[in-house]
């Protein structure tokens, strides 16, 4: 039995059907007009540029025989590039795919060898009219240029736990930790972070225990991070740089959570000499909290998740294997 899919798995086999549903009618009836004219080099470059014309985020049209050489020129928007011509594509990874019996296949995304971009090539089988194969028809996109197919991906909400370096968790025993300024000024360090997702607009925040800073981001100014030392950290006035904002209503995390998650992290911090937290954030608006340990390992789990695991829960060992 295969294994379920991903939510972002799932989320790229939509798409995927989309764009077949958009290209196979287009490309069946270019190989059946290819097939009337196959091994003559201008005439199949014309019926691949009217072809073109009904695929506007198509980069190159081509014909290739049964040994993926190249019987056309690459047919562009552009143009031609009659340097293709006669080119062997059996080495392409679009090539090594087995076409299913319909005769359309989309190809797993790969890196362009012109343009080093994420692509994608379509294949399309041309038989004559005894059903006989003659050789393929090939698209080439480019994935900047294909239609946008479905929404947005959205991130899972549900708990998962990534494993770290294993140079890393190899040596965790052989490390201890020690106080950092951050540890040392908690109480101040936390009460300014509440602070400032409670009441200044900060909606994702991070805390570096282990390096004694803070990265932020506002709602006001969501594609730029702010840096805070530990100089900021440690004085309430930085709170006074950024203007009073509401708390959102469309936040996933109740502004009265804030304050426990944080002392959770505060927690997890100290619960062990060997195995402790570095580092730890919280986004309001997807409700998620980050956790990655002194063993490099991290897990991504819902706040009241967190709350309900307790510091019992971690303190275990159970989470960190």
């Amino acid at each position: 039995m295969s294994p379920a899919r991903t939510p972002l798995q799932e989320s790229v086999a939509r798409q995927r059907e989309t764009l077949k549903a958009m290209l196979s009618e287009t490309l069946a009836l270019t190989a059946e007009a290819c097939s009337q004219v196959w091994g003559e080099r201008q005439r199949l470059n014309t019926v691949l540029g009217e072809a073109l014309l009904d695929l506007p985020s198509c980069k190159y049209l081509y014909a290739l025989d049964t040994n993926a050489t190249q019987l056309s020129d690459n047919v562009s928007h552009d143009g031609l590039i009659e340097s293709d011509y006669g080119r062997n594509r059996s080495d392409r990874p679009y090539m090594n795919e087995a076409v299913p019996g319909e005769g359309f296949l989309l190809s797993e995304a790969y890196i362009s060898l012109r343009a080093k971009r994420p692509s994608l090539t379509a294949i399309q089988i041309v038989r004559d009219d005894d059903g006989r194969v003659l050789g393929f028809v090939g698209a080439d996109f480019d994935l900047r240029d294909l239609p946008i197919t479905g929404k947005l991906y959205d991130e899972p909400t549900y708990w998962r736990q990534i494993k770290g370096d294993p140079a890393i968790r190899g040596a965790v025993f052989h490390q201890t930790r020690s106080d950092s300024q951050m540890d040392l000024n908690l109480d101040t360090v936390l009460g300014v972070i509440e602070e400032l997702m409670t009441d200044r607009g900060i909606f994702h925040g991070k805390l570096h225990f282990s390096s004694s800073r803070a990265t932020i981001w506002l709602v006001d100014d969501p594609y730029y991070y702010r840096l805070l030392d530990i100089d900021a950290l440690t004085d309430p006035d930085t709170c006074l740089t950024y203007p009073r904002r509401s708390y959102p209503d469309t936040a996933a995390v109740p502004k009265d959570k804030i304050r426990p998650v944080l002392d959770g992290l505060r927690a997890l911090r100290f619960m062990d000499e060997t195995f402790y937290l570095r580092a730890g954030s919280l986004n309001i608006f997807n409700g998620m909290v980050g956790l990655t340990f002194s063993c490099d390992g991290s897990h991504y789990l819902p706040w009241d998740e967190f709350l309900n695991k307790g510091y019992d829960f971690w303190a275990s060992g159970k989470a960190l294997g």
